[in-house]
């Protein structure tokens, strides 16, 4: 069985032989990971069950400086038009919303959105998946935000506020980008992709950042229809929905709105272990492994045991990719990220 096959058999909850696992580093882990091992890619060093494809980049680089008077030294605007200003650590920046002053849904509907859709970006994407899938691999395309872009353009604060006391600014920033991350789903869903991530971060480390009635109003038809594009070319295709924090309150509607895998789990907020009784007949978890605490902060030794842990109980039966519920940041030591694979290797065998 080969590891795409394997990891597809773990979403689907359909007798896999192992437990399929993965990781993201920051970028100075993986200057880190390049020093300790010599390579450069640590996908392949560690044999992960499952590649990211993407676009090329743009050709079009000033459709947006008109939005902005001057841009602070050192800050860059990217793909979307959102200003983004170094922190000076790691991959951390802080956002300049171009849409924050906007008073009227046209100037939304006026405003430039990136050229994704364009042929040239989609460039040999069908034949990289094509090739990844003939090496035994999971293919996925990352990815598909609505409201997260929405408020990346208009700030956080003015979206939410536009939800609850402006619903014509609301559903311009919200409807214009569902029209274009639908779409984005269904070209990544014709070029044979297997899964596209989903993610809106909508949890805080208490609770939800809205109240679930206004998620439902909002959030969760422009979701659905997202994954919608996509099934309606490809049913076979893998719905992979992020929120970070505590979404207790709107699982059952993502399960109904066709999410076949929630990520991450994170246990800091949810017991993934509940998690898993309560809806593992009906949905996969990708995640379970802390990168507030068990990562940073564990032994090897502790490490192994949450593995084994995550492993026991929501792996039970399948339905489990364990990984670290975030990026990996500097403050893990490169022991631990040793002892997590090693730990699965170790005790996610089924058969």
């Amino acid at each position: 069985m080969d590891e795409r096959t394997n990891i597809i058999r773990a979403i689907r909850r359909q007798n896999p032989d192992h437990v399929p696992f993965g990781f993201t580093m920051c970028d100075s882990l993986i200057k880190s990971f390049e020093e300790k091992t010599g390579s450069n890619d640590y996908s392949e060093y560690f044999n992960m069950p499952f590649r990211y494809v993407d676009i090329l980049p743009t050709q079009k680089h000033d459709l947006y400086s008109k939005y902005y008077e001057k841009l602070p030294k050192g800050a860059y605007i990217d793909d979307w038009g959102v200003g983004q200003v170094p922190a000076g650590f790691e991959h951390f920046t802080k956002m300049l919303h171009p849409m924050e002053n906007f008073t009227e849904p046209q100037q939304v509907w006026d405003f430039p959105l990136p050229d994704l859709l364009e042929d040239y970006r989609w460039t040999d994407f069908g034949k990289e998946v094509a090739r990844l899938k003939a090496r035994g691999l999971l293919t996925v395309y990352f990815a598909v935000q609505i409201f997260e872009y929405s408020w990346y353009l208009r700030g956080l604060d003015n979206l939410l506020l536009d939800m609850m006391d402006n619903e014509e600014m609301a559903r311009a920033c919200l409807d214009r980008m569902t029209g274009i991350q639908c779409r984005l789903a269904a070209k990544a869903a014709a070029d044979g992709v297997d899964m596209i991530v989903y993610g809106d971060d909508v949890g805080t480390q208490k609770a939800m950042m809205m109240n679930p009635v206004l998620w439902r109003k909002w959030l969760k038809p422009t979701m659905q229809k997202a994954i919608r594009a996509a099934k309606d070319i490809n049913p076979d295709l893998i719905a992979y929905y992020h929120s970070d924090g505590m979404i207790y309150d709107i699982i059952p509607d993502l399960i109904e709105i066709g999410v076949d895998v929630l990520n991450p789990v994170q246990p800091e907020c949810m017991d993934p272990e509940k998690v898993k009784n309560l809806y593992g007949n009906r949905l996969s978890f990708w995640g379970t492994i802390g990168t507030q605490t068990t990562m940073p902060f564990g032994s090897p030794e502790e490490v192994e045991e949450k593995v084994k842990l995550m492993i026991k109980t929501v792996g039970k039966n399948g339905g489990l990719v364990i990984a670290p519920t975030h990026i990996l940041e500097p403050e893990v030591p490169w022991e631990n990220i040793l002892a997590f694979v090693e730990a699965v290797r170790k005790h996610g065998k089924y058969n």
